[in-house]
């Protein structure tokens, strides 16, 4: 039987309370946050200042927080050695393909990520579509930046000045109608990884024949929840540094 000792440190979900609060409390930081004052870690947390200070306390012993000199409090090695150990371990296309399958089934079209390689853009990752008549394109294959729509994202939120790039940043997604190949359209959104540096695009194409631009503006809300949802699972959290058009939408 469960003492009451148990029960009160218990949640409803059966997690424990104690761990969830220190979670938390380490998520209070943002990126590129040096330190914080503990009053500052308790409005953040939603905690009382004495909670705060005894779970920093118990942190600190295992070096996942350090006290400063001044008294405020910050991350500590043992947070960074986690997170080197997480990247380590991952590999990104255990991810991202299966978003890819995912936009798939909800457009029933072919999907790609791509990521940016110098001047051009390299197919890193691809699932057909259930369509007979598509647009082929190859693991590994390499095309233009500034042709097609995941090329043009990639740009865009690299900083390119001008148009069509700042509609892309504002929008969130761009649409191209057979820019790079003649009968060929796509449309494509953003992913981001670690302290929401940008990793790459994710897009939807196929013959524009059957992508017309009133299908690929339908299409284009799942390419973006699809990528969003991505970047999420990739960079963690919303943090100062995570972008407008990705903070807009809730996970």
């Amino acid at each position: 039987m469960r003492n009451k000792e148990e029960d009160s440190d218990s949640e409803p979900s059966g997690g424990v309370i104690a761990v969830t609060r220190a979670l938390s409390l380490m998520e209070a930081f943002e990126v590129g946050e040096a330190s914080l004052s503990l009053a500052e870690l308790s409005r953040r947390s939603a905690m009382h200042k004495t909670t705060v200070l005894r779970l920093a306390r118990t942190l600190a012993l295992s070096h996942y927080m350090v006290q400063t000199d001044d008294g405020q409090w910050r991350l500590g090695p043992a947070a960074g050695w986690l997170g080197a150990r997480y990247q380590s371990g991952f590999d990104v296309n255990n991810v991202v393909e299966p978003a890819l399958h995912e936009l798939v089934k909800l457009t029933g079209e072919s999907a790609s990520f791509y990521v940016r390689e110098g001047n051009i853009r390299s197919c890193v990752a691809r699932v057909e579509g259930p369509q007979s008549v598509r647009h082929n394109v190859r693991i590994g294959e390499r095309l233009p930046l500034d042709k097609g729509a995941p090329g043009r994202v990639i740009l865009a939120f690299s900083g390119a000045k001008g148009e069509p790039y700042e509609g892309i940043r504002t929008r969130g997604f761009h649409i191209s109608l057979g820019e790079r190949e003649a009968e060929v359209s796509s449309v494509a959104a953003p992913v981001f990884r670690t302290n929401w540096n940008l990793l790459g695009s994710m897009c939807i194409s196929g013959p524009s024949s059957r992508l017309t631009k009133a299908k690929l503006e339908k299409h284009a809300k799942s390419v973006v929840h699809a990528a969003n949802q991505l970047s999420y699972a990739l960079a963690g959290s919303r943090s100062s540094a995570t972008p407008a058009v990705v903070s807009r939408w809730h996970p």
